[in-house]
């Protein structure tokens, strides 16, 4: 097989594991890195291995269209053509053609959209996805499926669901059993917990090496997306790798593992990152924000990392007021670096059975400031 999963210890439904592919082995639960057009924004891949990154995810939407998959054949596949040895796993485009698409027409042999980048014309069917990842070389790969918005009615949510489901089969047959990739399912359905579980048990059924969640984290509130994962991870198999798509804040990361979750990704710690919005133990801060100006402090005073090691949040505050692009790289650097971190933390916290209070510890300051009062949590736009 492409890949095995084999779990390590557990606590409750939170577990640790080994997930061995041809390209290395990752400890999980672990934190995927986003490199949208094969590059974590603002990251080199080496400084990516420094802060101990060792799986990231590509975006198979993104690279059909540019630069194009004969161009990342030429070069010898994905990882060649951006210098990175560890594995990869890319995601079927889905998300993107239903969500970046200004035009798009769904039928059962597949979907046709129009590029975002210049509105030229394209058609993806499942076998088409699983061929241009095929081309990427990635070693996970994702089937097509429909993702419906939140909110959705009923009825347009489970015609998706079950056009998922076939699209899947349809996936499973091209790609066979590919030595060196492994194809996982996608168990849609929305908020609706019978939905979940009828997609489910059908995805099941037709033994895929891992199983994603996909279609959550979409605008729904937090609560009900842990809801759903309540219905869905209990019927997925113990002994496969589970993955919740587009998940990528450390309240909703140590929930997800609370639910027996394996892996995660999301744009969402280089994308604040940008903004000058950053991770710390009690949330977020905002560090365009005029009070760190003369605020002589790292980042997070509990934090390791390059950045907190050796540069203020004024000077970080400074940079990113003055447009200089190190501004944004510095809190890039240390976003990713806390989330890798925390996953550690997790991790062991698991291994020597004390979850449960990892995590109450973690709730205990998670919202308050460095006194110890409420609103750390600062959104972009305020103050």
């Amino acid at each position: 097989m492409a890949i095995k999963w084999e779990a390590t210890a557990r606590q409750g439904e939170a577990r640790t594991g080994m997930l061995i592919m041809a390209r290395g082995a990752v400890e999980t639960p672990v934190f995927m890195p986003v490199g949208t057009q094969a590059t974590v924004k603002a990251m080199t891949p080496e400084e990516l291995q420094e802060i101990g990154v060792n799986m990231i995810l590509s975006n198979t939407y993104h690279l059909y269209l540019r630069p194009g998959i004969d161009i990342v054949s030429q070069a010898g596949g994905l990882h060649k053509f951006m210098h990175w040895p560890h594995p990869i796993l890319t995601d079927s485009g889905g998300f993107q053609v239903f969500s970046l698409s200004p035009l798009r027409e769904v039928v059962e042999e597949g979907v046709t959209f129009r590029s975002h980048i210049d509105g030229s014309t394209h058609f993806f069917s499942p076998e088409k996805a699983v061929a241009v990842q095929e081309a990427l070389g990635s070693d996970i790969i994702m089937p097509l499926d429909h993702v419906v918005p939140y909110p959705s009615p009923y009825g347009e949510t489970k015609k998706a669901m079950e056009r998922s489901v076939r699209w899947a089969r349809r996936s499973q047959k091209r790609h066979g059993k590919r030595e060196k990739q492994a194809l996982f399912a996608i168990v849609q359905g929305g908020v609706y917990g019978e939905l979940r579980e009828q997609c489910c048990r059908q995805m099941v059924d037709m033994d895929f090496p891992g199983y994603a969640i996909g279609g959550l984290s979409v605008g729904e509130p937090k609560e009900l997306m842990y809801e759903i994962l309540e219905v869905v991870t209990p019927l997925l198999p113990q002994e496969k790798p589970r993955y919740l798509m587009g998940v990528g804040s450390a309240d909703a990361l140590l929930e997800g593992v609370r639910r027996g979750v394996d892996l995660f990704d999301c744009v969402l710690p280089t994308r604040i990152a940008r903004n000058g919005r950053v991770m710390v133990t009690q949330g977020y801060l905002n560090l365009r924000n005029a009070r760190y100006a003369k605020d002589m402090r790292p980042i997070d005073p509990g934090c390791s990392c390059y950045v907190c090691r050796h540069y203020s949040r004024a000077y970080v505050k400074h940079l990113l007021k003055a447009g200089e692009i190190l501004g944004l790289r510095l809190t890039t650097y240390h976003n990713l670096h806390y989330l890798n971190a925390f996953m550690a933390m997790i991790r062991l916290s698991i291994k020597e059975k004390r979850f449960d209070e990892f995590a109450s510890d973690f709730w205990s300051k998670f919202g308050m400031d460095e006194e110890g009062d409420a609103g750390v949590n600062e959104m972009d736009g305020q103050n």
